[in-house]
């Protein structure tokens, strides 16, 4: 990436984001009232149509556009033995250190060991690295007992290969195929932090993608490729904020044999997206061993029995969110003190894709924008203006991310006709009522950046 690049998208703070956020009702701070609850963020009216969208996108293309892949909807509440069984109990860890004089807490590999407290700023205070596991805890029945222990899950993987012979079972499915899971997961992370990127209940967007072993350089390769491009061409994102991370043998997941992040560029750096993992037979194996039930694919074509090798994508949802507020906002300086702030999300991702406004209340024209803005409802998600400024309702709705603006004027009236107004561009021009649902249809069809 270039340095001017670079710099352009250091400008974009998450306290910018932040305060967008709470002003026009995409994330707000859970239990606020309250004080807040660190680690936890609840969606406002906006965040959580940007948030569905992200997610429809992700599902049509992970299982609408292909044959071979189907959904599943797992608990989160399963068996304690399946997170034996996965590792989670033995190595989902994190090393948890703590300072003798204000007890502040800290990931062992995020600070100098022999350094300072980076809270109180006290010297040779830092206690020595202990293991801390991030799965919350809880108990299932009346009586809290070591019997009772139950895991909220760290991951929505587990219950998709604990569903493997189901699924294969019960759909026409074939070795190479694909299962998909969206899903909240749950982690007792020792710090929380940067806004929405890392949290202790989030969401994530999962694919495991069951090979036959012989093959797995070929879908590895498939799958990193399939992946990186869906960000530039299916959610807009700028090419030059995302880059490929290959793990170290240091960095590498009990369960991975291969594995590289798609990294964004977010405001506080280069950080992960997506992981893209070759999991090899470890998660079936496992299971098998654990639980005494085969789990075997026989490829009926080769009459070859295998337990099948996995790539897993795995993207958080909610750091998709934050990835999208980011690549999309923009100060854009129209003259001396005029700045105008604009999300450029692409229109499949828009909370609201379409503004209506009558440039005023009287003679007819707020029945007619209603009128208007009830047709294309059907389609489109909008939003009636239905009094103010016709100047701060553009800015208004540039701030929220609306692609395109509706006025309804008296020419309305006379030759049916409405001005639509370009969210990225600023220019307008004059579209017949009767063609404006398929012209917005044909304009999202076609958007590109900046038209």
């Amino acid at each position: 990436m270039s340095e001017k690049k670079d710099q352009d998208k250091a400008k974009v703070t998450l306290d910018k984001l932040v305060s967008l956020s709470k002003r026009r009702g995409f994330v707000f701070q859970s239990s606020e009232i309250y004080g807040g609850q660190s680690g936890a963020w609840d969606y406002g009216p906006l965040g959580v149509e940007l948030k569905k969208n992200i997610q429809g996108v992700w599902w049509k293309e992970m299982t609408q556009m292909h044959d071979n892949i189907v959904g599943l909807d797992a608990a989160i509440l399963m068996h304690p033995r399946v997170w034996h069984a996965s590792g989670h109990v033995e190595n989902f860890t994190d090393p948890l250190v703590e300072c003798k004089s204000c007890r502040g807490r800290f990931r062992a590999d995020h600070i100098d060991l022999k350094g300072a407290c980076p809270t109180c700023g006290k010297k040779d205070t830092l206690g020595e690295p202990r293991k801390f596991n991030l799965m919350f805890t809880t108990h299932i029945g009346p009586v809290e007992e070591t019997a009772s222990t139950i895991y909220l899950r760290p991951e929505t993987a587990q219950g998709i290969f604990v569903n493997f012979k189901n699924v294969v079972s019960s759909s026409r499915v074939k070795v190479p195929f694909g299962i998909a899971q969206v899903g909240k997961a749950f982690r007792n992370e020792i710090v929380t932090k940067a806004f929405i990127f890392r949290t202790a209940e989030f969401e994530q967007m999962e694919m495991q993608f069951f090979i036959n072993p012989k093959e797995e350089p070929k879908w590895f390769e498939y799958w990193k490729a399939s992946r990186i491009e869906y960000y530039s061409t299916k959610l807009g994102i700028a090419p030059e904020h995302l880059r490929f991370h290959q793990h170290g043998k240091d960095e590498l997941a009990h369960y991975a044999i291969n594995a590289f992040d798609i990294e964004f560029l977010f405001p506080m750096g280069w950080q992960e997206l997506e992981g893209i993992h070759s999991r090899s037979d470890y998660d079936l194996r496992r299971h098998q061993e654990f639980s005494g039930d085969k789990q075997e694919y026989l490829d009926q074509e080769t009459n070859e029995r295998f337990l099948p090798y996995v790539i897993e994508t795995s993207a958080g949802l909610t750091r998709s969110v934050l990835m999208v507020l980011t690549d999309a906002y923009e100060e854009e300086v129209l003259g001396e003190g005029d700045v105008r702030t604009v999300l450029h999300f692409h229109p499949n991702l828009a909370p609201v894709k379409v503004a209506v406004m009558p440039v005023v209340k009287k003679d007819g024209l707020l029945e007619l924008a209603q009128k208007v803005e009830l047709e294309l409802r059907e389609d489109f998600a909008t939003m009636l203006e239905p009094t103010g400024n016709i100047g701060k309702n553009y800015r208004r709705q540039d701030e929220i991310g609306t692609p395109y603006c509706v006025t309804v004027d008296h020419t309305s009236k006379e030759d049916g006709t409405v001005t639509i107004r370009y969210r990225d561009s600023m220019k307008q021009e004059r579209v017949k009522i009767s063609e404006l649902v398929g012209f917005i249809r044909n304009n999202i069809k076609n958007y590109k950046r900046g038209q």
